[in-house]
């Protein structure tokens, strides 16, 4: 449905005939933390994320899992293994 209080004209997953059904009846303001990401939407009471009604708590426990400015370090991390000496020298015996 089609958000009536803060986000008006915008299709909010909280919006229900009743009004808005997440915690308090209103979406939350974005956080410094989600200064950058491309969810937002700036309307005349101030910046609202359009993914989640409450910013603040998905910046909690970390960075929030679906802010586009935040880059995940997982994927460009080097892999070191740690080698058994013990292997190796047998490994450059062998000539391997």
């Amino acid at each position: 449905m089609r958000c009536e209080s803060i986000k008006q004209g915008i299709d909010c997953t909280f919006m229900t005939k009743k009004g808005c059904s997440f915690n308090g009846g209103k979406c939350h303001p974005v956080v410094e933390s989600c200064e950058g990401c491309e969810r937002q939407l700036a309307v005349e009471v101030g910046s609202y994320c359009l993914a989640f009604p409450d910013p603040g708590a998905k910046w909690r426990r970390g960075a929030c899992n679906l802010a586009t400015h935040v880059k995940n370090g997982n994927g460009n991390k080097e892999t070191t293994q740690k080698l058994n000496p013990l292997k190796a020298s047998k490994r450059k015996a062998a000539g391997r």
